[in-house]
């Protein structure tokens, strides 16, 4: 995949004195007597050296620059538009009081690629802010509309935690060849490069503030789709992302036509978190993800899982999990193994709300370093150039000002396990009774009612994914159940409507990061999902 060069108004911010995160990491690996010298005790680890590090804290990026790097390498895109309408900001202990800037020298003009440029063409692409309601709220959104064919459908991508839209980089070309769809993807409120109003949770009693904490990303998302004038549309998240796609098609029920869950955070139920202790409201607050390194996974064929279910042919199901699932029990959605205990500094700055990015915020200057710890491993399969991008557009949003990070504590116990496992509600997806304003609720009259005839339900993981598959098969159980049920009282036209449906599909040689690492397959399978649902529009 080739990079186009980015704007001129960004190459000056753009020049690199430091030494790529990648690029370095293979030079540990060749060990040369000068770096064994420079790397010390973490060398191993934080693979960016210091002098690059600082080098890197010192031309402070944009977040803006950073991102519009990265979208140069979609393919037939020569010039990425990317807005610089941005709400974020540097560091504080302050609430922020940074207001956006509307001005038109911020703003960014769509691009349009031609038939002649682009073969899947002709499409444009668009970068900007979306204001929404109340103090400081804004989504950063960067949208591919096909053009001169009628426009139908919607796909909405979200991100995991932390991380950005750009992260999609690899998935915007392909997933826009799909005729009749808009795609566009969100930064998550308080993340990314949308608006980072101050995060705190008011309840004192524990489900309330697992609930508040759920609707500052959910409710920003509805008053996106009202914004956007956007009826119905398909919803893909990952990771945390994930999770929040449920939450929204719990709460604002009839707008989905599909719902694909990408390595989605907590769905299995654990002992500990649904009895660890709360973050202090008044606060303002996993080994894996930052030790796996994706050149193992990419080459890695995990024999746990049958080559059979490795394909699209089979309903690429998780036979392993499945038979997992099966010898422990139908309804047992604990973990199969005793889960390690945790280090009890980890515990304790999870529980004070300290979040990683807190930590990159405080390193100053090593700051770079730190995040190359993660970035050196989880890019390790990508070509230098795209890691290092990617680095820098990491490190660019996590030293930004601290807001939808502090979150997580109050949804996620240590260890990444749900405080309020989606396992006990994720039937309800597709089954919820809509007012007549748009809400799931039984506080008006059944006349006043109408039920949703169900949603299609994805659960995507990677070969070698670190996020437990075994509770996307039982997710995928529990919606078929909730299914037959349904439809035991159900009229012969209501059997007819219905739509809802749960598999689980694998993306070989991919690990949590499935977009990413698997990107090829991953797209190919997303358009395949994207192709049903206009066909069962006719």
């Amino acid at each position: 995949m080739t990079a186009t060069t980015a704007s001129d108004s960004t190459d000056d911010v753009h020049v690199r004195t430091q030494q790529s995160p990648l690029a370095s990491k293979r030079a540990k690996e060749s060990n040369t007597p000068a770096e064994e010298n420079r790397k010390g005790k973490f060398g191993g680890y934080f693979t960016l050296g210091y002098k690059e590090g600082f080098s890197q804290w010192w031309a402070n990026i944009p977040a803006a620059a950073a991102e519009h790097t990265v979208l140069s390498f979609i393919p037939y895109l020569r010039k990425p538009p990317t807005h610089t309408q941005t709400g974020s900001a540097p560091p504080s202990a302050n609430d922020s009081t940074m207001s956006l800037s509307h001005s038109e020298e911020r703003e960014a003009a769509p691009v349009k690629s031609t038939s002649i440029e682009d073969p899947y063409g002709p499409r444009q692409w668009n970068s900007q802010m979306v204001s929404l309601g109340g103090k400081n709220r804004a989504l950063n959104e960067f949208s591919v509309e096909r053009l001169e064919e009628p426009h139908e459908q919607n796909l909405v991508m979200l991100h995991g935690y932390g991380a950005g839209l750009g992260f999609f980089y690899k998935n915007f070309e392909g997933l826009s060849r799909v005729p009749g769809w808009t795609v566009y993807a969100l930064d998550l409120l308080g993340m990314g490069r949308s608006s980072r109003p101050s995060f705190r949770v008011h309840a004192k009693d524990r489900q309330k503030s697992i609930t508040e904490a759920e609707d500052w990303f959910v409710d920003a998302l509805e008053d996106w789709r009202v914004k956007r004038n956007i009826d119905r549309f398909t919803l893909l998240g990952h990771s945390l992302g994930g999770y929040m796609a449920v939450a929204y098609a719990l709460k604002y029920p009839g707008h989905l036509t599909k719902l694909i869950l990408a390595s989605p955070v907590g769905i299995p139920e654990d002992p500990y978190a649904v009895h660890a202790a709360m973050p202090d409201p008044s606060d303002s607050t996993l080994t894996n993800e930052f030790s796996q390194d994706q050149n193992a996974t990419r080459e890695h064929s995990n024999p746990n899982i049958p080559e059979s279910a490795k394909t699209t042919g089979d309903n690429n199901n998780f036979l392993n999990a499945r038979s997992k699932a099966e010898k422990s029990g139908k309804n047992d959605t604990t973990p199969s193994a005793p889960r390690k205990p945790l280090p009890k500094w980890l515990t304790y700055l999870w529980d004070a709300n300290i979040s990683p990015f807190s930590l990159v915020r405080w390193a100053g200057p090593f700051g770079p370093r730190f995040v190359s710890g993660w970035t050196s491993r989880r890019f390790s399969h990508l070509p230098p150039d795209e890691a290092q991008a990617l680095h820098d557009y990491a490190y660019s949003l996590f030293r930004q000002r601290g807001s939808g990070e502090y979150a997580l504590a109050y949804i996620l116990a240590p260890g990444a396990f749900a405080r309020s496992p989606l396992i006990r509600r994720i039937h309800g997806v597709g089954r919820q009774m809509i007012a007549s304003n748009g809400l799931a609720t039984s506080s008006v009259a059944v006349a006043q009612q109408r039920r949703e005839n169900g949603i299609p339900v994805v659960f995507m993981y990677g070969e070698n994914d670190w996020m437990d598959i075994a509770g996307g098969y039982a997710a995928e159980q529990k919606i078929n159940e909730e299914k037959e049920r349904a439809l035991n009282f159900a009229t012969a036209d209501e059997k007819k409507n219905d739509r809802g449906s749960a598999k689980c599909l694998i993306i070989k040689k991919a690990g949590h990061h499935v977009y990413l690492d698997g990107w090829e397959e991953f797209n190919e399978v997303m358009r395949e999902e994207m192709m049903d649902v206009s066909k069962q529009k006719r």
